[in-house]
């Protein structure tokens, strides 16, 4: 089970983009058990199963879970498309500090981030 920062991280990625994919109850246990921070013991009496029942519904999922970024990389696409945001603005600033520029160059690069911007609404 998760258990890193940036496996929950991650984790809370995966639910948010492919939570839906799951079975109801998938998404209820991960639910009660990552946002309701109940252990496996309590989810195991909320549904009157034994908690390795509840541990395999959570290996279960987790592993749809990535399944199904592993065929879609939509969590991945997103990392890029910040990361790459990131350096388009470090670009735009640095042409910004370094030189006198035009007033139609400088629209330009409003223009660039109003797009930008409009990728991270």
């Amino acid at each position: 089970m998760v258990t890193d920062i940036n496996d929950i991280t991650r984790a809370s990625l995966l639910y948010d983009f492919y939570g839906a994919l799951l079975t109801e109850k998938q998404r209820s246990v991960m639910a009660l058990y990552h946002e309701e921070n109940l252990s496996l013991s309590e989810i195991a009496d909320e549904y009157g199963i034994s908690r390795q029942a509840v541990h395999d519904t959570l290996k279960k999922a987790e592993q749809a879970l990535a399944d199904y970024e592993s065929k879609l990389r939509l969590v991945d696409k997103l990392a890029r498309t910040e990361d790459a945001l990131t350096k388009l603005r470090n670009e735009l600033s640095l042409i910004e500090k370094g030189q006198t520029i035009s007033s139609s160059a400088r629209e330009h690069i409003n223009r660039m981030k109003d797009i930008m911007n409009s990728l991270e609404d």
